[in-house]
């Protein structure tokens, strides 16, 4: 399969998703993965299904809406499972002739809070039965919709309303969940971590899950200004320090076992945790007043750890599309 595209000039101009003007916070890169998403699929007609998050907040503001596209809103909980009926009932009724016969994309989108969390049961069930869609998880580290409450996907010691840093509880005390080793150990065809700070690749990686006749998963990192504390100009230099860190490594995983690195040196340098982490408000009290150096040190050694592990599982990508 050919790689897409190989320039960011090679993406299609028009926008088949969502657009400007929406009420997004100046700075969030939730807008920006979506109008990469449509511009994956610039060749076949798609539609929305958007669980309750910041991204549908603020793009549908009633009676407003900047959507391109046909878009369903619904619950937390069970955007898979609406997805799930949506491809069903599309198959239904090219079956019965009731529309044409045309390949028609379905994809859903929530944040960490309705993918880790609340809609976990219904994204095992719709990836367990086989339907074909494709299900994109923003992920911004907690419930930033509701008030910066603490999920699944919150990093060690990150200050949240939920997990406050203290004296005797410095942040959340819990590491984040494996989400992307959780969707592969599922068998399911193509499952893959993006950043916002690489579009290509990631426009690459959902134009893979899109060709895929099955359930599809991409997992992409999304920093949040308010909920992450920093400046609005900074989203995508934090996002690529994420990766950097290898806090949040980017890779593919093919039919739940085939796992490949997205690097082009599997012993590039690195930059140290503590880089990515000083730059976040949200984990300011691991460097004021006191620097909290065994924090620090518990949360470099679980990054080193998680990534030989992922070097075991990993084969390395002679090409890389982020350089």
């Amino acid at each position: 399969m050919a790689d897409y595209p190989t320039k960011l000039a090679d993406l299609p101009k028009e926008e088949r998703s969502v657009s400007s003007g929406h009420r997004l916070c100046t700075g969030c890169a939730a807008g920006t993965i979506a109008r990469l998403v449509g511009k994956a699929v610039p060749d076949k007609p798609f539609m929305w299904v958007n669980a309750t998050c910041c991204l549908e907040v603020a793009t549908t503001i009633y009676p407003f809406a900047a959507w391109h596209v046909p878009w369903i809103h619904n619950a937390f909980e069970n955007a898979a499972a609406t997805a799930s009926g949506v491809r069903s009932g599309l198959d239904m009724l090219m079956k019965k002739g009731r529309i044409p016969q045309r390949d028609i994309e379905v994809i859903a989108i929530g944040g960490d809070g309705g993918t880790y969390d609340i809609g976990i049961q219904a994204i095992s069930g719709a990836i367990e039965r086989g339907h074909d869609f494709v299900y994109i998880c923003y992920d911004n580290e907690a419930y930033m919709n509701t008030g910066i409450q603490r999920s699944g996907a919150t990093m060690h010691a990150a200050w949240t309303t939920t997990s406050p840093a203290g004296e005797a509880v410095p942040g959340k005390q819990e590491f984040k969940k494996p989400l992307l080793r959780i969707v592969a150990a599922h068998g399911l065809e193509y499952c893959a971590t993006a950043s916002c700070s690489y579009p290509l690749d990631f426009v690459r990686k959902v134009k893979r899950a899109v060709d895929v006749k099955g359930p599809a998963f991409v997992h992409v990192i999304q920093p949040c200004l308010r909920g992450w504390r920093f400046d609005t100009s900074e989203s995508f230099q934090v996002a690529r320090l994420a990766v950097e860190s290898r806090f949040f490594p980017l890779y593919e995983v093919y039919n739940g076992y085939k796992y490949v690195l997205n690097y082009p040196n599997p012993m590039m340098s690195k930059v140290p945790i503590e880089d990515y982490l000083k730059q976040q408000g949200r984990l300011r009290h691991l460097f004021k007043p006191e620097r909290k150096q065994e924090i620090l040190d518990i949360i470099q050694a679980h990054v080193d750890k998680e990534w030989e592990k992922l070097l075991e599982l990993a084969e390395f990508s002679e090409k890389s599309a982020l350089y």
